[in-house]
């Protein structure tokens, strides 16, 4: 409603007797919504998180399939004295699915496929092994120039709090390992591996004074339809579909507007395809992911990259298939 407002005008909408086709699967559109509060009921719970958010497309049109911004949009604030297993913490009507949030190491990818096709491949091995990636601190972590504070000081570590010495990118990236993953970050480029993720559709990283090697474990904000639409580009070996979700808009019989597919090959097909192997390796994430985990599928080949926040504010997995 708020595109066609801006497009249309209010009057219009209100009064133009306007049919709009959307491209969302119905029965999709019912099972993401039952997902999506029944386990968001659950995380809050298990992991004190209060809201979720889902987003299906189709990377061979960039339709959006379903699209989920909330466990429930209807649902109230309490006046005074809120419940906490209610709902004070969030606000419903926020929605998931188009908020900017940190992604963790879900932006990886476009770091791995910068470095690919400068490259470096699969089995090229990287050290994984405490490190200060300022100049300006010691490997203490502590500044050693009165130029900066010791906060300034970069030195990452891993998820499950262990450093495992030399690794080929597809361990580093198949266990999301954070050390090697900024030291490619470093050889990549945070320039280079910016115009890759802006090539797949992300849109709001323009400021580049803001980022540095702390991009590659999800230092920017991005929306999930941005990312979801984003992966797509893996899924079709390079090739972007943008994101759309109107088919068709009619007024008393005309045709206002159709959404015809702008195909646009924006990541090498080798680099793709390489990227698609590596995020398919359920062997590659052993011994961080346990095998045949919640990221495989028994039945098909399925791609997935997790990423979580710092102290756990955000949590995010992206999947895909060739056709989903």
């Amino acid at each position: 409603k708020e595109y066609l407002v801006e497009k249309y005008g209010e009057d219009a909408v209100e009064k133009g007797g306007l049919s709009v086709l959307t491209t969302l699967n119905w029965d999709w559109q019912a099972k993401a919504e039952e997902l999506v509060k029944k386990f968001a009921e659950e995380n809050e719970k298990k992991f004190n998180a209060t809201n979720a958010g889902l987003v299906a497309t189709d990377p061979k049109t960039g339709q959006i399939l379903a699209m989920v911004g909330s466990r429930d949009y209807f649902l109230k604030p309490l006046p005074s004295g809120c419940n906490p297993g209610i709902n004070c913490r969030f606000d419903p009507e926020v929605n998931v699915a188009l908020t900017r949030r940190q992604p963790g190491s879900a932006f990886k990818p476009f770091v791995y496929a910068t470095a690919f096709e400068k490259g470096y491949g699969p089995e090229t091995a990287i050290f994984d092994l405490p490190t200060e990636f300022n100049p300006l601190c010691d490997t203490a972590g502590k500044t050693t120039s009165p130029l900066i504070k010791d906060e300034d000081c970069y030195h990452p570590g891993n998820y499950d709090e262990k450093f495992i010495g030399p690794v080929t990118l597809r361990q580093a990236i198949g266990q999301s390992r954070n050390v090697p993953s900024a030291r490619l970050l470093y050889l990549a480029g945070v320039e280079d591996s910016i115009r890759t993720a802006e090539a797949a559709g992300i849109t709001s990283l323009a400021d580049r004074s803001r980022f540095g090697l702390s991009l590659v474990l999800g230092g920017a904000e991005v929306q999930l339809l941005e990312m979801t639409s984003a992966f797509g580009v893996f899924a079709t070996e390079g090739i972007l579909n943008p994101h759309n979700a109107i088919l068709a808009v009619e007024a008393k019989g005309q045709i206002l507007e159709e959404t015809r597919t702008d195909p646009r090959q924006v990541i090498d097909t080798e680099v793709a395809r390489i990227i698609n192997d590596v995020l398919s390796d359920d062997d590659a994430r052993i011994p961080v992911f346990q095998p045949h985990g919640s990221l495989w599928l028994p039945d098909r080949p399925v791609a997935a990259k997790t990423g979580t926040t710092q102290e756990f504010r955000d949590a995010w997995t992206i999947g895909y298939t060739p056709s989903l």
